[in-house]
């Protein structure tokens, strides 16, 4: 499905550490693949926590703080992310991750990594590093350990921590889509004309790819 071969450009913005950003983004893959579309994704950053000091907080007394949520609302929650993500291959365990923590660095190379070709391999890298193991993303190491998982490379990404020479275009692309309106994630848009926001389910998300590809193709 497509006019004329065009790749549909995707833009995601999102947190590395956001359990919505992450179910959003497979229920994203299955109705790219379900339609057919050729798509150009691209990941934008979002930072859920831009104060979060580097040893990170504890995940319920984050939640308590930040959402007022009480351990039965929480465990709520939870429960409902997991019957959502439990169709998509995804598992949450009970504990990890056990802390939040801040995600500048970790945005910094999904940005560097976007000429790569790689940046969505990082991103899944990153989410499985939050969500799968509960390793602390504020660690250098455990991100170059997500780069090299993506295939990119490990001494090159050292260089941008280092000298954080992407972290300026992270805080101009986060001041733009907070511009635009963006005030939570994940927010996908197509085409760069349909913002949709949270994860709205493989269906919904293959009607709305199907929508923008007759949108393309009806005449001017």
């Amino acid at each position: 499905m497509g006019v004329a071969g065009t790749p549909m450009r995707i833009d995601i913005v999102s947190d590395v550490v956001c359990p919505w950003c992450l179910i959003g983004w497979r229920q994203l893959s299955q109705a790219i693949a379900a339609t057919g579309i050729v798509a150009d994704v691209r990941w934008h950053p979002f930072e859920l926590n831009p104060d979060m000091p580097a040893e990170g907080e504890e995940v319920a007394a984050h939640v308590r703080r930040k959402y007022g949520a009480s351990a039965e609302q929480s465990a709520a929650t939870r429960a409902a992310m997991a019957e959502m993500a439990a169709p998509l291959g995804l598992r949450f365990r009970p504990g990890i991750p056990a802390r939040m923590w801040n995600t500048h660095r970790a945005h910094q190379l999904v940005h560097w990594a976007r000429t790569s070709g790689r940046q969505t391999a990082l991103a899944e890298a990153l989410f499985a590093a939050h969500f799968e193991r509960g390793e602390k993303l504020a660690d250098d190491e455990v991100l170059l350990e997500a780069v090299a998982a993506a295939g990119l490379d490990r001494a090159e990404a050292r260089d941008v921590l280092a000298t954080a020479s992407e972290s300026g275009a992270v805080r101009a692309l986060e001041a733009r889509f907070a511009d635009m309106g963006v005030t939570g994630v994940p927010a996908i848009i197509f085409d760069e004309r349909g913002l949709v926001m949270g994860a709205q389910g493989p269906d919904t998300f293959a009607r709305l790819i199907v929508r923008m590809v007759e949108r393309r193709a009806a005449p001017a």
